[in-house]
């Protein structure tokens, strides 16, 4: 199963983005992860260049709801970066809501490559590596 080089957490609760940081770490299936308590803290990230290269995370984790820009909104912000700040990253909503709705709207949203509700497991993130990330090297 391959690697993900570089994980990026998106929600606004750090007891959560604790429990995913550990979890991807016991998965042994990220190489580096790195959460954010806001939407606009993980655009910050990503237009942010360290040593002239935009972060480019594989694999970012976002959480649908937020206070102040939610999952969605970031989504709409996300869109107009430019391409060498989004590349191809694979974006999966994590969510505790059972409203049809979001699940529904998270389907017809280009950018969002899965859905998962909280918390996540190494079986999960498993998953979601053999799916999304199998016939690349990450």
């Amino acid at each position: 199963m391959p690697k993900i080089n570089s994980v990026l957490l998106i929600d606004d609760n750090a007891s959560t983005n604790f429990l995913h940081s550990r979890i991807l770490r016991n998965s042994k299936l990220v190489d580096s992860i790195h959460s954010v308590t806001s939407a606009q803290e993980g655009l910050a990230y990503l237009t942010t260049a360290k040593n002239d290269a935009y972060p480019r995370p594989n694999l970012i984790f976002l959480d649908i709801n937020m206070p102040g820009m939610n999952g969605w909104e970031f989504l709409d912000a996300y869109r107009d970066l430019p391409v060498t700040q989004r590349g191809e990253i694979v974006i999966v909503m994590l969510t505790t809501s059972l409203n049809p709705d979001d699940f529904n709207r998270a389907k017809n949203i280009e950018e969002i490559n899965d859905f998962q509700p909280k918390p996540l497991t190494v079986e999960a993130i498993e998953l979601l590596v053999e799916k999304h990330f199998e016939k690349s090297s990450v």
